[in-house]
């Protein structure tokens, strides 16, 4: 998962992108970067770390331009280190800039055709690396000196057609501006703002809404699934559907866990749909346990926090903060290792023991995913002195992986493949467990925007939209997913970067 932020401003953005980050960490937190553009001299800044430490003043002033893209980034599959951070660039044609979030599902079959047809070559294993030699050769094709906005949005037609899977996508193209485009079903997030000036309109293209207020932006609308946008560097704004069957079938886990409460997704309110996500998780605590002795309910921070406050409020019982966070622990369960993820989960949360003490404590989280955190945080509870710990997850449970985005792990590592609720609840160590129904998953977001139709939730369900994923992919996925390939890859890594001694220092470059 990732944050990506595209500006086209009045002046100097650098400053606007740093800050649209900041509102994006929480998204990425392995690595960022900035690219910006002035007088056709692109510059750009990027290491492994949050954006605070990759950036200083010395780098904000060289990064000049009154245009420029930017990324935050999770290492996926495990895959981290400098090489891999955002935005990637190649020189022909025009000089052009690519920050990605999403994953593409046909990346090994491109990736060939990239080497052999397109006679490109790709530096690295990241995906988006691909998407940016396609998008570069389809406008290559075109054979365009200055090529105008019909030429670009032909060149997005082509990417749609030749790639698969999740995408939403900023790119800065030198000497002409901006372009965006999100994937033909919607399935990663991508919104735009506007800010009125005197001297002109500024627009920022970003994948929550939460990074507009901070830089006096507001919503303009969602890009579509589909849809281009291209926004030269004097302001001048195009979009075009590129697609030939779009369908909005945005992620669902994006209200479940990833997005900030206060971003808007596709008119969706991330917020009000975690309170639905509480309501109904109360009604189905009231119809299967309506003699409950819960005394208190509990939110696991931060994502949970909502839906917990509507299951207290629901079923007549005190909301309490039993739970103190770590600010300064990353999110646990896309951590790569086991030991570490255990490790992070009792650096993250400590227990208020008085909160805890002699009482049957419902715990409620958004979601289980591996089972490491609310497995030692019903420990962690009971050691406060609980006398009953019962757990609820906001979300239904996740049994197969993400292949459109979410490094979320192989199959085989998700605590509820292949298990009974009752054989998870055993195995967390809950005195009883109790899941969202996927029905009111769907629903709590549906009421959002009754136009949204239908929702990417294969973690949920196993079904994945985009037709292509099969047996063979998802043995693919485990083989790079799994514990031990991710220890070997990240071993591999930071021996690699020790070997050539990056250091942010050296890390901004310029490119004429």
């Amino acid at each position: 998962m990732c944050g990506i932020v595209g500006i086209v401003g009045q002046e100097n953005v650098n400053l606007e992108l740093y800050d649209a980050l900041t509102m994006l960490q929480h998204r990425g937190q392995d690595a960022a970067g900035i690219m910006t553009c002035n007088d056709g001299r692109i510059s750009q800044q990027k290491a492994n770390g949050l954006a605070r430490d990759v950036f200083r003043s010395r780098h904000m002033q060289r990064l000049v331009g009154n245009y420029g893209i930017a990324h935050v980034r999770y290492p996926t599959a495990g895959n981290s280190g400098p090489a891999l951070a955002q935005p990637f660039y190649v020189n022909s044609p025009y000089g052009i800039g690519l920050a990605h979030n999403g994953n593409l599902t046909n990346t090994h079959e491109v990736n060939e055709h990239i080497y052999k047809t397109d006679l490109r070559h790709v530096n690295t294993d990241s995906d988006s690396e691909v998407l940016l030699n396609v998008f570069a050769h389809e406008l290559q094709k075109l054979n365009k000196l200055q090529p105008t906005a019909d030429d670009i949005f032909t060149a997005v037609s082509s990417v749609h057609e030749r790639v698969r899977g999740g995408y939403a996508v900023v790119a800065l193209i030198a000497n002409y501006g901006i372009v965006a485009f999100r994937d033909p079903n919607g399935i990663r997030p991508l919104a735009i703002g506007i800010r009125k000036g005197k001297k002109g309109d500024s627009y920022m293209v970003a994948s929550e809404s939460c990074a507009f207020s901070s830089n006096g932006y507001e919503l303009l609308r969602d890009v579509a699934p589909g849809e281009a946008l291209f926004i030269t560097k004097e302001g001048e704004f195009f979009s075009q559907q590129c697609a030939e069957n779009p369908c909005l079938t945005p992620c669902i886990f994006e209200h479940v866990y990833f997005a900030r409460p206060d971003s808007i997704i596709d008119g969706i309110s991330v917020y009000k749909s975690r309170l639905r996500q509480g309501e109904r998780l109360a009604a189905k605590i009231a119809r299967e346990r309506p003699d409950h002795d819960i005394h208190v309910v509990i939110p696991i921070p931060d994502s949970s926090r909502v839906a917990g406050q509507m299951v207290a409020q629901n079923l007549g019982v005190k909301f309490r903060e039993g739970l103190v966070k770590n600010r300064y622990i990353g999110r646990t369960f896309i951590m790569p290792g086991q030991q570490q993820r255990k490790k992070s989960v009792r650096q993250k949360l400590n227990t208020i023991e008085l909160e805890f003490k002699g009482k049957n404590v419902l715990l409620v989280d958004d979601s289980i995913v591996r089972g490491t955190t609310c497995q030692q945080i019903i420990q962690m509870a009971r050691e406060a002195g609980a006398a009953k710990v019962y757990f609820a997850s906001a979300s239904p449970a996740v049994k197969y992986p993400n292949v459109y985005g979410i490094d979320m792990p192989s199959a085989n590592e998700l605590i509820a493949h292949g298990r009974t609720d009752e054989e998870v609840c055993q195995e967390i160590g809950a005195d009883w467990l109790i899941y969202q129904d996927i029905d009111d998953l769907i629903a709590a977001s549906m009421d959002g925007n009754r136009e949204v139709k239908a929702f990417e939730s294969a973690v949920f369900t196993g079904e994945y939209i985009t037709g292509d994923v099969d047996d063979d992919y998802l043995n693919q996925l485990h083989a790079a997913r799994n514990d031990s390939a991710i220890s070997s890859k990240t071993r591999k890594s930071s021996d690699e970067d020790a070997l050539v001694g990056i250091h942010n220092e050296n890390d901004t470059t310029s490119f004429a």
